[in-house]
């Protein structure tokens, strides 16, 4: 549900916003953001959302979490409009555009609101309309920093669009052509009744909270179930094949004992034999093996203990495997059960956003990921220090499209660049990582180095190989020169510091 432009002049009407003090600007997700005002009627939370289905203002009576790092546009205001003073507060005709005005010291601020649900955004501007920063950055629109928007005009005019029209709608004759400008007819609009007591305000706030759209707790939850759920059953459906592959594994001690008998009986095996029929020791029943004719009867044992000893290390990798999964699926199951029984619509919008409720995703996301983490910019760069590591990072915590870097001709680290949907690695980060691939490896002493990269969907696990190896596919070649200042400056950037 949208709230229509009389609703918004009664919600604008009971904040009596005009002369209250911004004492702090929140925004829990990309898309919500609230104002800590002060004012004659005392302490209140304006509440702007830009969700779809969810668009609106009013006040809210709900506390709102804050965000587990300092997201741009809300950074940006509590520097230039916090101890602010607001001016005016109104909408700019009926067409659901906000008009903000504050006061900080000398200057004014101007904020617009465009509650449309398809368009939605929360600009900021100076007096003379130019943009210093937008809530959403949109480049077609013109919306972004340097740009320029002044949608006022004044109160009460209706603008309709000049083609086009809708069946019906009446038309105006144009003196100078003669020709007829279809206009689509003006749509009366009233104030709807709202469930609950209190003022507009508040049953506004207790509508989307229990069955407005996408913040609703409904909505919400709903979503939650099925992320989880989604997450929960494929993680079901792979332990199911691991457990399989671990009873599988776990007859290698038949191979070690089919290895000790073929040297038992090496005397009865000819050169071309296909079988060998002996007696199992063990157990001290007939036993019969296949054998390969190309292969003398010391390669044939040494072939199934090469088999039992690569199952042997595959079955501890495994239990490993499910044990961790088992953990994951725990967690999960633990995770969505709590949701369910979240109140707070706002916090259950947060965690499902960014991943996390009242903790720092992104931190926890670091504290179980192996191996090192640093986060540059907007992109994070992990390296794994050794075997185990490097193993893990590829199993769990990658995917194909991340990037893969490792230094050539020297053992050293695995490297990966965690991909950004629709960015392309700038040089920099690919420059970042390579130093950190050449400071994580036996090449570090040598002050450069050659590195090849890759996408982890073009590695293939080398058969038979020790755990962690593989071989990229479609490789690239980076020459990288050891960079003291930017391994200085990655330091500062490195997670869990």
């Amino acid at each position: 549900m949208s709230l229509n432009w009389k609703e918004i002049n009664l919600i604008l009407e009971e904040l009596k916003l005009p002369g209250s003090q911004i004492q702090k600007v929140i925004q829990s997700a990309y898309d919500v953001m609230a104002f800590r005002l002060y004012g004659k009627e005392g302490a209140k939370m304006l509440l702007v959302s830009l969700s779809p289905g969810a668009c609106r203002i009013h006040e809210t009576f709900r506390s709102l979490p804050k965000s587990d790092k300092p997201l741009r546009f809300a950074e940006f205001l509590n520097s230039r409009i916090v101890n602010g003073r607001i001016e005016e507060a109104l909408q700019l005709g009926d067409n659901r555009i906000v008009r903000i005005t504050v006061r900080q010291g000398e200057k004014h601020y101007r904020l617009y609101a465009r509650l449309w649900s398809n368009a939605a955004n929360l600009i900021c501007t100076d007096e003379e309309g130019l943009i210093l920063d937008a809530m959403r950055r949109l480049p077609k629109r013109g919306e972004l920093t340097g740009g320029r928007y002044t949608p006022d005009h004044p109160a009460g005019v209706q603008t309709f669009p000049r083609e086009g029209g809708f069946p019906g709608s009446p038309r105006e004759e144009d003196p100078k052509t003669g020709f007829s400008d279809t206009r689509p007819a003006k749509r009366e609009y009233v104030i709807r009744e709202m469930e609950g007591e209190g003022s507009f305000n508040e049953k506004i706030d207790s509508f989307y909270a229990g069955q407005g759209g996408a913040l609703s707790l409904e909505a919400l939850r709903e979503q939650a179930r099925r992320n989880f759920e989604g997450s929960i059953g494929r993680l079901a459906a792979s332990l199911e094949r691991l457990r399989e592959k671990e009873q599988e594994f776990s007859a290698a001690e038949t191979l070690r004992i089919c290895g000790d008998i073929i040297l038992a009986n090496i005397s009865a095996v000819k050169n071309g034999d296909e079988w060998l029929e002996a007696d199992n020791f063990y157990t001290g029943e007939k036993i019969r093996l296949k054998l390969d004719p190309k292969k003398s009867a010391a390669a044939q044992a040494e072939t199934y203990y090469e088999q039992y000893r690569r199952q042997k290390s595959g079955l501890e990798d495994l239990r490993r495997e499910i044990e961790t999964g088992e953990k994951e699926k725990a967690r999960l199951e633990e995770t969505l059960s709590r949701l369910m029984e979240e109140e707070n619509p706002f916090a259950l919008h947060k965690f499902l956003k960014t991943g996390g409720v009242g903790t720092s995703a992104a931190r926890e996301q670091d504290r179980r990921r192996p191996g090192l983490s640093f986060r540059r910019r907007d992109w994070l760069i992990v390296v794994g220090r050794d075997a185990a590591e490097n193993d893990e990072l590829l199993r769990r915590h990658v995917k194909g499209n991340d990037l893969w870097l490792h230094v050539r001709d020297f053992p050293g680290s695995y490297v990966f660049i965690k991909q950004r949907s629709g960015k392309t690695v700038p040089l920099d980060i690919l420059l970042d990582a390579g130093n950190l691939a050449l400071f994580y490896s036996k090449g570090r002493n040598n002050g450069e180095g050659d590195l090849f990269y890759t996408q982890v969907k073009y590695l293939r696990r080398a058969r038979g190989g020790p755990r962690g190896l593989v071989i990229p596919t479609q490789e690239k070649n980076l020459h990288v020169k050891t960079d003291e200042a930017r391994l200085r400056e990655l330091e500062q950037c490195r997670a869990g510091k």
